[in-house]
């Protein structure tokens, strides 16, 4: 793969991989509904998709932050989803290198809102603050389908390769996504046009419903539509 938008090796699994993901129709999460899960209402999932793709941009402008260390595409999501949570105030803005200039609105969140990105669900009965890429879909995620027509910023596209699964982000404009490996002078954060990844050479990496490696897009189970 031409090398200014190489995905890159992911995530490599051993056999558990898709014998719980693929067993569901087109995917569907396997996570068990709480009774009382904590969820957002329709005006926080606005503002946590405005600060969710904002992060994702600041990210790709400037290459990860001080205090960001998951290295990988699940790494990309957690981190985003978890800052979009927290308040945006000064001290944040000065860690994050951000500016107050152009930014979404604040919102107000509980506790129990605020803590959701740390506290993933990775299948068992866990909970924590790490999860990777399969069980970001299988138990955090909900199937929205395969047309990225149905696809708002934010969402999530999941390609399975077998050995390999991957992450890619809709921002509302373009994909942006984690190659899963940097180097001293390639920080693996990359951003494309769909025009331009639908026309990729490799073609297993096509968000088409055609493609057999791309599984769909999924949205995180606590946003509301």
């Amino acid at each position: 793969m031409n090398q200014a938008f190489a995905i890159g090796p992911a995530l490599r699994w051993t056999g558990l991989l898709l014998g719980a993901l693929l067993a569901l129709p087109n995917g569907v999460s396997a996570a068990p509904t709480e009774a009382a899960e904590v969820r957002l209402d329709a005006a926080q999932s606005r503002v946590f998709r405005s600060w969710f793709v904002r992060i994702v941009l600041e990210q790709l402008r400037q290459g990860p932050s001080p205090r960001w260390h998951q290295q990988d595409c699940a790494g990309l999501v957690r981190f985003a989803a978890n800052e979009a949570l927290k308040p945006h105030d000064a001290a944040w803005l000065r860690s994050m290198g951000m500016s107050s200039a152009l930014l979404p609105p604040e919102m107000e969140y509980s506790a129990e809102q605020r803590a959701l990105a740390q506290r993933w669900q990775q299948g068992g009965g866990q909970i924590g603050p790490y999860v990777n890429a399969i069980k970001l879909i299988q138990h955090n995620s909900v199937a929205v389908g395969r047309d990225l027509q149905q696809a708002a910023p934010g969402d999530l596209l999941f390609f399975d390769q077998g050995d390999d699964q991957h992450l890619m982000i809709w921002t509302g404009r373009f994909i942006a996504y984690h190659t899963g490996s940097q180097s001293a002078d390639d920080n693996g954060l990359r951003s494309l046009t769909l025009p331009q990844l639908m026309q990729w050479k490799d073609t297993r990496w096509i968000p088409d419903a055609s493609n057999p490696n791309f599984v769909g897009v999924y949205r995180l189970r606590w946003l509301s539509p």
